[in-house]
């Protein structure tokens, strides 16, 4: 049963049990006081906790919009630039979270802090003053009516009746107080239940919007994760992959280190201790140098070096070798050691010592020395049978039916490995013509679907070079790191029409069975970038082995993916020379890219494409792609050679491509010095006629060099271009300038990777990859 109530009519009598009723509604007052005290309390140490937390949760958001990935090799894929901006996502996503935390900090102090100490100061602190006046007011009235009944009756009459009369008014007025502290009591019975949890509602209010913002933060997050967990997979899966060719190298490497040197402009390097000679009484010290030589040049240098002395590297010293004599023991307590002899310093003998016998030899036959030994590296002799031939085809096209007639929807087609016995027997039978023609893949239940597989990829993995060459693995690798989806197909489709004939043959007929297996992706599990993954290596490799190239091994399995999402498009079609847009082979992480350094008078010796569609002239200039002839190169191909052609540079035209090596041009530029820069890029600027007068016959002719050429250039060169990075000139003839700044007069300049612009009427320079042509 609940409180009773407080009957106005009892403060009259005002009996035990009133008194009583009285207390109890005290001491629930009193509890409540209390209860609001503590609640007060752990509202404030919840703000307090709530700002820690905030504080806690934006220090972590810092710390993950400071850290940033570094990556190995000159670029990334786009999973791993999405995974690198992820971080700076989940940094954005807590601080939005954290804002709207602040605002629940601030509710809990407006909707219930102040509110309950208010009700708890005015409402309950009125009913305690109260209380003591109602406390005071009954001491004093039952005292002095305690002292009027202890009145002699001898007093006088008018004695008494003032004593009477004071003692009723006072009485009164007792009466007056209980009945409004009863009316009071009851009032903030009442009232407490609206008054105490209408702020406790509007605290959960608030926190209800907290969460309810924090699940629209996360449902507008749900895509971002999806995407990128599906980016995480892929990095994963290529880490893979590219993991076990990093480990198969380096056991290739622990087993014969000699067969697997990196290709590069020295004879032979390595480390060598060299004998320094001192004064008599301190003898000679032995000092390890790293040494270098050429024997083109005859240029050895030695740069001293001691690991265990922090790594510090020391001055540099060359002189041209003249002579090489292997020490005996006999003539020096040492072993492994030999003399060389400067040009500069005759008669006057370095002695050096390798780090065994094995080594010495080495350096002995590298050097001219008289036993040198003959190195023979067995790898180099090894025979490879798979050729690109008649049984090369029948191979394919045989693993192919049967793998879509047997096991298109197996789960792992193609990451499932055969067992090697049965791999090597299976490819040992099909490589033979005698055989080949008998193995029956289709009905045969001798080999299994994983066999078949590994045989295919074995296969092309046996090819004297990858089927999609060595010579443009570089140039396949390029478009991949860096420019838009669709100049990256563009890229590719040009690239793919370059290959050797037969090579692309074989790449179609493998695609397309390839784009067929990632169809079936929902049951075998073989999507477009597991399937990247796989035939990656497979299709492409690069000539050197090294950590390095393995690296790429990410950008061979995006060109894959390519090939497989756009096969219809690259092997249907014949490539258009007109891309929207430049591929840059620069890198482009999410940051601004790093600018290049101003050398003058130096020139890239790389080969000049179409995808590129740039041209190197001798005084460094670059024709922008975007100033090429619209009109498709079919239509230069096409036409009969007239003698307007017999002047132009060797390479120029070469079935539908535009590709020139730099030295090809710098020779015919010589060669043609009347047409060796304005007539090439006028000849390359020429509209095509077809733009003009329909279904009339194009026909192209090398304009007059004697003509206003340099109107034609400064057609092409000059433009307004576009800021998309933010930079600061370190230089006074650099600009500065905001992403999204307006360049006018644009062109390019003489020193490679900057342009020669013009922005807010000063005319300066600028990083040619912060910028893109309008």
């Amino acid at each position: 049963m609940g409180l009773q109530p407080l009957e106005f009519s009892d403060c009259y009598l005002d009996s035990p049990w009133f008194r009583e009723r009285v207390r109890a509604h005290e001491a629930e007052l009193d509890k409540t006081s209390k209860f609001i005290k503590e609640l007060l309390k752990d509202g404030k140490n919840l703000i307090a906790a709530t700002k820690n937390l905030s504080a806690a949760q934006r220090k972590f958001a810092h710390s993950l919009r400071d850290f940033k990935f570094e990556f190995i090799g000159d670029a990334e894929t786009d999973d791993e630039r999405y995974i690198d901006a992820s971080l700076h996502e989940f940094s954005n996503f807590l601080k939005n979270l954290e804002e709207q935390r602040e605002i629940l900090a601030l509710s809990v102090t407006e909707t219930l802090i102040k509110p309950l100490e208010k009700f708890r100061k005015e409402q309950l602190g009125a009913v305690k003053e109260e209380k003591k006046k109602f406390d005071k007011e009954t001491e004093k009235n039952y005292s002095l009516l305690e002292k009027h009944l202890n009145l002699s009756a001898k007093k006088k009459e008018l004695q008494l009746q003032e004593a009477d009369n004071q003692v009723e008014q006072n009485r009164k007025h007792f009466y007056e107080l209980s009945l409004e502290y009863v009316c009071k009591l009851q009032e903030i019975q009442e009232r407490k239940k609206f008054e105490c949890v209408e702020p406790v509602l509007s605290f959960f209010q608030g926190l209800f919007t907290f969460y309810h913002q924090g699940y629209e933060l996360a449902k507008d997050f749900n895509h971002y994760k999806m995407a990128l967990q599906i980016n995480i997979q892929n990095t994963r899966n290529r880490f893979e992959g590219t993991r076990s060719e990093v480990e198969d190298l380096m056991n290739k490497i622990r087993r014969n280190p000699q067969e697997h040197k990196r290709v590069n402009h020295f004879t032979i390097e390595g480390y060598l201790y060299v004998q320094e000679k001192r004064p008599a009484p301190f003898g000679s010290s032995w000092v390890k140098h790293y040494c270098t030589y050429r024997k083109e040049t005859k240029k050895f240098t030695m740069i001293p070096f001691e690991h265990r002395s922090g790594g510090k590297v020391g001055d540099e010293e060359l002189f041209i070798l003249t002579n090489c004599t292997k020490r005996n023991t006999d003539t020096i307590d040492r072993r492994f050691c030999f003399d060389l002899e400067a040009a500069d310093r005759p008669g006057i003998p370095v002695t050096m010592q390798a780090f065994s016998e094995e080594e010495r030899k080495l350096w002995m036959e590298a050097l001219d020395g008289k036993e040198a030994v003959s190195m023979h590296h067995n790898f180099l002799n090894q025979i490879v049978c798979a050729q690109l031939d008649k049984i090369g085809f029948t191979i394919i096209k045989k693993c192919i039916s049967a793998v879509e007639t047997r096991g298109i929807n197996d789960q792992g087609l193609y990451r499932v490995v055969g067992v090697s016995s049965k791999v090597q027997r299976l490819l040992s039978l099909l490589m033979d013509a005698k055989t080949c023609n008998e193995v029956d893949l289709e009905n045969s239940v001798d080999w299994e679907v994983k066999t078949i597989t590994s045989a295919m990829k074995q296969y092309l993995r046996s090819l004297p070079e990858p089927l999609m060459t060595y010579e443009l693995h570089g140039e396949f690798i390029v478009p991949a790191k860096s420019g838009s989806p669709d100049s990256r197909v563009n890229a590719i489709h040009f690239l793919v029409h370059k290959l050797p004939e037969k090579n692309k043959e074989m790449l179609d007929i493998l695609v397309k069975h390839l784009a067929n297996v990632s169809k079936h992706a929902k049951k075998n599990l073989m999507t477009v970038a597991n399937l990247g993954v796989v035939f990656g290596p497979t299709l492409m490799r690069p000539q050197e082995e090294t950590v390095a190239a393995i690296m790429d091994l990410k950008f061979q399995n995006i060109v894959v993916e390519i090939l497989i999402e756009n096969h219809e498009k690259i092997f249907k079609t014949l490539p258009d020379t007109a891309f929207p847009e430049p591929i840059s082979t620069s890198v482009s992480p999410p940051n601004a890219p790093p600018r290049q350094s101003r050398r003058p008078g130096q020139r890239n010796k790389r080969p000049l494409a179409v995808y590129n569609l740039c041209l190197e002239l001798d005084d460094g200039k670059v024709l922008p792609k975007e100033d090429t002839p619209t009109g498709s190169m079919d239509s230069l191909s096409s036409q009969s050679p007239t003698p307007a052609f017999s002047s132009s540079p060797p390479g120029l035209l070469e079935k539908n491509h535009l590709i020139m090596d730099s030295g090809d041009l710098a020779d015919w530029s010589a060669n043609h010095p009347g047409q060796s820069r304005s007539s090439m890029v006028s000849w390359m600027n020429t509209p095509s006629p077809s733009a003009a007068a329909a279904n009339t016959a194009p026909s192209f002719s090398l304009p007059n060099p004697a003509t206003a050429n340099d109107r034609a250039v400064e057609s092409v060169v000059c433009q307004k271009a576009v800021a998309v990075y933010p930079c600061e000139a370190e230089h006074s003839s650099e600009l500065s300038f905001q992403t999204g700044a307006i360049f006018e007069d644009v062109q390019f300049s003489r020193e490679p990777g900057w342009l020669e612009g013009t922005l807010n009427g000063r005319r300066g320079l600028i990083p040619q990859n912060y910028v893109q042509f309008l």
